[in-house]
């Protein structure tokens, strides 16, 4: 494995409330698991947010750091992010257990699994670095092979309809401004089946939902024995096509890599879930095939989502990676016959004139 970079200085961020109330429930909980996990009050600082109604805090104690989430109980729902996080643990995930938990306020505590996510410590202008990739799909390989029917949600066919539906929802109709007519929405309700009727006809494991860089923790210290990836932001996964977290690692809501790279390690997850006795197929083309189309359903929806995080929640800097999802979209739309109409609606939206390159020229006279 080759060494890593140093890893940039950590971000800082000023902790501060807008909610008094809130502040107030906060502070009376922190007192009473100050002393039994040792945290020292002036230590505390905002560590990150996300793109819910979710922020981390960090806080010092005198044998490391630990992280607070603070978690809106009206917003967001703490319970799923314990279920998962167990079944994590259960499958030797490298993931944060709850260490303290005011379920009625929610505020959690819970191991601090670094500094640096995978994105961070990446150089989008540089080669990609294969050897996180490959701990990336080293990790994923393991939480799928936990996997167990009946014990997460299932991805089933009305789920994939609503994240689908985000996209002329949100994107279409509010942010473009596009009232879609009859014939658009017949194209896109058939491209939508035929979307999901491709994914869902792939074996189900556990799938983690937003299995990218951004969401894979750097280990504490670099020690060659210790490069177990950390893994957040699972509290929505669910059981559904194996094609999914893959596709979210390589065609990535935040970044892009050249389709050379992004085949070669799609091509090692393949070879090794294969081996491992995942039910990836023994076609690796019709595997990939699986995975376009499931990337498509997942930039269909996150171009969805991005709108409503601009519109609705006031975060507008996840809209500036509309063009990549758009690109996604473009690529594989125009590698299949079916997708073909989708494709046309999607340039029509965008504004993309495509000469038709198949017109015969007149010839010239001579």
């Amino acid at each position: 494995m080759s060494p890593m970079p140093p890893l940039p200085t950590a971000p800082q961020y000023p902790l501060v409330w807008t909610d008094p109330q809130r502040a107030a429930l906060f502070e009376t909980w922190f007192q009473q698991i100050q002393p039994a996990h040792q945290l020292v009050r002036a230590s505390l600082r905002l560590a990150s947010a996300d793109a819910s109604f979710r922020r981390y805090l960090r806080v010092d104690t005198p044998t490391g750091s630990l992280v607070i989430m603070d978690a809106p109980p009206a917003k967001e729902d703490c319970k799923p992010f314990v279920r998962v996080a167990q079944l994590m643990a259960d499958a030797g995930i490298k993931a944060p257990q709850v260490l303290a938990w005011d379920e009625a306020n929610g505020f959690m505590l819970l191991p601090d699994l670094g500094t640096h996510t995978m994105m961070q410590v990446m150089d989008p202008q540089a080669p990609p670095p294969l050897d996180l990739y490959l701990q990336a799909v080293d990790t994923l390989v393991q939480w799928q092979l936990a996997s167990a029917e009946g014990v997460l949600p299932p991805y089933d066919r009305a789920l994939l309809a609503r994240e689908l539906e985000l996209f002329p929802q949100w994107y279409i109709t509010e942010y473009r401004q596009v009232t879609l007519d009859a014939a658009q929405r017949q194209t896109l309700d058939e491209a939508f089946a035929c979307i999901m009727d491709n994914n869902l006809a792939w074996p189900s494991v556990y799938v983690h939902r937003d299995f990218m860089p951004r969401n894979l923790m750097m280990p504490v210290g670099l020690a060659p024995h210790n490069t177990h990836l950390g893994v957040l932001d699972f509290q929505d996964a669910v059981y559904g096509p194996i094609t999914y977290d893959i596709a979210s690692l390589m065609r990535d809501a935040f970044l892009s890599w050249d389709e050379d790279f992004c085949l070669d390690v799609t091509i090692r997850y393949w070879e090794k879930a294969r081996k491992a006795g995942l039910p990836v197929g023994d076609d690796f083309g019709e595997f990939y095939r699986g995975v376009e189309w499931m990337g498509l359903q997942r930039h269909l929806k996150v171009a969805g989502i991005f709108a409503r995080l601009t519109l609705r929640d006031g975060k507008p800097q996840y809209l500036a990676d509309t063009p990549r999802f758009i690109g996604y979209i473009r690529a594989t739309c125009g590698r299949y016959r079916e997708l073909k109409p989708l494709l046309r609606l999607v340039e029509e939206l965008e504004g993309v004139f495509v000469p038709n390159m198949l017109a015969f020229r007149r010839p010239q006279a001579k």
